[in-house]
């Protein structure tokens, strides 16, 4: 076997109502003074109640940031630091969705360092220190609690990214009673983000290996067997909890075998169009499956295995139907299917693909080499 390194989040609790407990938690580690970074649509929601109330029996000191935006621009990773900073923050939650996650990251990092933002992007160019950090996430789909990445929006609208072992937090807490109130169009798209995740992982070009292989087949058997059930009834906590724990899994796997062509189309629909991240993941992949058949169609074929057990034929066959499947899997869950149903025209390829094309750290995963014209064309197969 070649050398294989495999990093992930040090400390991962599941357990349903223990975001209700974090203050005893945040105390075990000689932390008295929390910033929580979360979104207005959480803070909103009440689910920030309980916790608060804990911290107030407690007696730790929080401050809650609730200003995180969907793909969140520069301006709102400086106010988090900023709102650190002003509280003397000596431990930092994220506690949301992948936006707000990504958000605690970066906040962490850069209220404790000397280092600006603009100054730690790339790879492993960070340096630290950062001050601890925990990681709730309330939905199953980006597996932000368990990647090194945080991904922002630009001043130009473009995404840049950090990433760095000093991203991933001291401990992920996966409680599924948080995700219970998830509507069943936003369980489906963060559900199916997951799933691309796992398929992305286990197909990625350069760094596909046994550890995320079996975290990849394992998550997307999680994935698929539970989001139907999530999304018709949002009370079944043992469909949330394999979602939550999936998508966790899912995490784990694309942070070490990171993703390729569905992230890079995705992206600039975020950017551009400001569709959630996790309907663009969905709006472009059975296309890229497509595209990428002639070369991956045998782990295709592996991975249909998992998703539609009982399937006959060759591998071929196989990884087609697994691409068919998730042709029809959004508008089955009604989610939009077209780009134009997300107000994206013809005349907006050209630059959508210009910019996915600037994706180069994802593109050079995809199992099949992807030029201008490809992605060009794949945006026009599902306009």
């Amino acid at each position: 076997m070649r050398t294989l390194t495999f990093i992930t989040t040090p400390s991962i609790l599941v357990e349903r109502g223990a975001a209700a407990r974090l203050a005893e938690r945040v105390r075990n580690m000689n932390c008295r003074s929390v910033l929580l970074v979360t979104d207005p649509g959480v803070l909103g929601t009440g689910l920030l109640q309980p916790v608060i109330e804990d911290f107030e029996r407690t007696g730790v000191a929080l401050q809650v940031f609730a200003e995180v935006q969907a793909d969140p621009p520069e301006s709102v990773i400086q106010a988090a630091v900023d709102a650190a900073l002003d509280c003397s923050a000596d431990c930092v939650i994220g506690f949301g969705g992948g936006s707000s996650l990504d958000a605690a990251k970066l906040a962490a990092l850069l209220a404790c360092s000397d280092e600006s933002l603009s100054s730690v992007y790339g790879i492993d160019v960070a340096r630290g220190p950062r001050l601890p950090l925990v990681l709730v996430p309330t939905t199953a789909g980006t597996g932000s609690e368990v990647t090194a990445v945080s991904v922002v929006t630009t001043a130009s609208g473009e995404k840049n990214v950090v990433i760095s072992p000093l991203l991933l937090p001291d401990l992920a807490v996966l409680d599924a009673d948080l995700t219970v109130g998830l509507p069943a169009h936003v369980t489906a798209a963060t559900g199916i983000d997951a799933m691309v995740h796992a398929i992305e992982a286990y197909t990625t070009r350069l760094r596909k290996n046994p550890i995320s292989d079996c975290l990849a087949r394992e998550a997307l058997r999680l994935l698929s067997g539970s989001l139907d059930r999530a999304c018709d009834d949002g009370s079944d906590m043992q469909a949330r909890e394999d979602m939550l724990l999936g998508a966790c899994l899912a995490g784990m796997a694309f942070a070490n075998a990171p993703v390729a062509a569905v992230h890079a189309l995705a992206y600039p629909l975020g950017a551009r169009f400001h569709v959630p991240h996790g309907l663009s993941n969905s709006l472009v992949l059975a296309a890229v499956l497509r595209f990428n058949l002639d070369v991956a169609a045998p782990l295709y074929a592996e991975l249909a295995d998992i998703v539609l057990p009982g399937l006959s034929g060759d591998a071929r066959s196989k990884a087609l139907a697994l691409a068919e499947h998730f042709a029809q899997l959004p508008g089955r869950l009604k989610l939009p299917t077209r780009l134009r149903e997300v107000g994206i025209v013809e005349s907006d390829l050209d630059a959508l693909a210009q910019d996915a094309l600037k994706q180069v750290r994802l593109l050079g995963n995809n199992p099949r080499e992807v030029r201008l014209e490809d992605i060009r064309a794949l945006y026009q197969e599902v306009l």
